[in-house]
């Protein structure tokens, strides 16, 4: 019997609690996971998991655009919406404007839709590539104003570099 060995990540490794630090820390290492694998769909699964496990957040995703509509990809946490118009809730407004949107109480966003009542803030950032919204990465927390300006800065960077994988 023949073994291969497998290159890959099983853990991620962190020497601060601190938000800024983490973002840091997380992003060299999303890149050494994802860098090498050509499937689109195990890199989206591995980038929500990797944030999931980082932050602890409620609900993490992506909805790619497909047909005129996000249909929604990857994701941790519980069941979602599967399709959104484009300029509805916070996802559909994100990619209209293709710019990240983030919501401190999501009962005040007009039109938000609500997948889980359990949601309570968001943060929406658009997947650009080749100056086109492909889709947007959905974060949502169980508590109110989670996302903040660190937040929507490193995201958008990790997320402008990850666009370039998909």
């Amino acid at each position: 019997m023949k073994f291969v060995a497998i290159d890959m990540a099983e853990a991620l490794f962190f020497s601060s609690n601190d938000k800024s630090q983490r973002y840091q820390e997380l992003f060299p290492q999303l890149k050494a996971l994802i860098e090498g694998e050509s499937n689109a769909t195990a890199n989206m699964a591995n980038f929500c998991a990797a944030l999931k496990e980082t932050f602890g957040w409620f609900w993490i995703g992506f909805y790619l655009v497909e047909d005129e509509e996000l249909v929604l990809g990857p994701f941790q946490g519980p069941i979602a919406c599967t399709r959104i118009q484009k300029g509805k809730g916070v996802c559909g407004t994100t990619w209209a404007t293709a710019t990240t949107i983030v919501v401190e109480d999501v009962e005040k966003f007009p039109g938000h839709i609500a997948c889980s009542a359990l949601s309570k803030s968001e943060i929406v950032v658009p997947l650009i590539k080749n100056n086109q919204v492909i889709g947007v990465l959905d974060i949502d927390s169980s508590e109110l104003a989670t996302f903040d300006q660190i937040d929507q800065l490193e995201l958008e960077k990790i997320c402008q570099w990850f666009a370039t994988h998909l």
